[in-house]
């Protein structure tokens, strides 16, 4: 069944609903069609009475947004956070399936700027859509002494730590970032990578790190709970995130609150945000050896923090 957590800020009331899900990447078509009984039943047994609606991705949340504004007369507003190949296939495909929900919310915010134009020229108003960034809570990420950070975790302290935490999926690229750390350790062996997280490639991704004899230097740590984030991204040295595909991931945000580099992929909004060499550097997607430089640099070079921080302040 769905719970629920209440939040106010000055007269704005807000319930944030949790729902059961299906995976999305297997039933995608069918993730609003299963999750909306369960929202609807909560609403009606609690009787909770709303003005308005704000869903976060199109699916499933947009279309069980579009569905209820219908039931009951009120408007749904969505910030569209779908990765880059999902977002672009669809524009490309003309999708009616997404097209409608983004066309009957009230107003549509994307979280890559670059993208505005393709709504417009799909048939949305230009007064309906607004890029916004993702962003990060500073009161949670922020700068840490690095060697108090590595001793709360048990981390050595001579060792390089490359830190990457996302989910194990195939859009992720894990792959390419252990066929880069086959690389790097083949230059210098003072590194460390640490995978956080957890997904259905685990296996095969730990099959891959012993393939390739990696143990000493990869590790899948699974899952980090939330207390943890802060203190993992102020151990580490860098964050990598070598993705296929993005929207605008909020784990870039975190790491740059934190002061430390970004090393991504020219995918998404990233490039938007990873503006100068002064916050990070970016590579093309699924280049292992591209990114296997990147990440070489990234070692060498000497990080201003501070100036990393004081970046970052504008996506609080």
């Amino acid at each position: 069944m769905a719970l629920s957590r209440n939040y106010t800020y000055d007269n704005v009331h807000i319930r944030y609903i949790k729902y059961p899900t299906l995976p999305f990447d297997l039933f995608r078509k069918y993730s609003d069609k299963f999750a909306f009984p369960f929202i609807y039943l909560f609403l009606k047994i609690n009787r909770i009475k709303y003005d308005t609606i704000f869903a976060h991705f199109t699916f499933p949340s947009g279309a069980i947004a579009r569905t209820l504004s219908k039931i009951n007369n009120v408007e749904y507003f969505l910030t569209i956070h779908e990765g880059s190949w999902l977002y672009n296939a669809e524009i490309a495909e003309r999708s009616n399936r997404f097209f409608k929900i983004w066309y009957d919310a009230a107003f549509v915010i994307r979280v890559s700027d670059t993208d505005i134009n393709k709504l417009i020229e799909r048939g949305i108003p230009s007064d309906r859509v607004k890029y916004i960034p993702n962003g990060f809570n500073p009161q949670k990420f922020y700068s840490i002494d690095k060697s108090k950070a590595r001793d709360d975790l048990g981390l050595p302290k001579d060792k390089k730590i490359i830190l990457n935490i996302s989910r194990l999926y195939e859009v992720k690229s894990h792959k390419y970032l252990i066929d880069a750390m086959k690389r790097i350790t083949e230059k210098r062996e003072d590194v460390l990578c640490f995978i956080g997280s957890s997904g259905p490639l685990k296996d095969e991704l730990q099959s891959k790190i012993e393939e390739l004899n990696l143990q000493d230097y990869i590790k899948l740590i699974g899952f980090i709970p939330d207390n943890l984030l802060p203190i993992w991204m102020n151990a580490s040295d860098l964050f990598v995130l070598p993705s296929l595909s993005e929207g605008n991931p909020t784990v870039m945000f975190e790491c740059l609150g934190c002061g430390k580099p970004f090393i991504g992929t020219k995918v998404g909004g990233i490039p938007e945000i990873i503006v100068s060499d002064d916050y990070g550097l970016l590579c093309e997607p699924a280049k292992s050896e591209d990114l296997a430089e990147k990440i070489l640099i990234a070692l060498d070079k000497e990080w201003d923090e501070e100036k990393i921080r004081n970046y970052a302040k504008q996506f609080t």
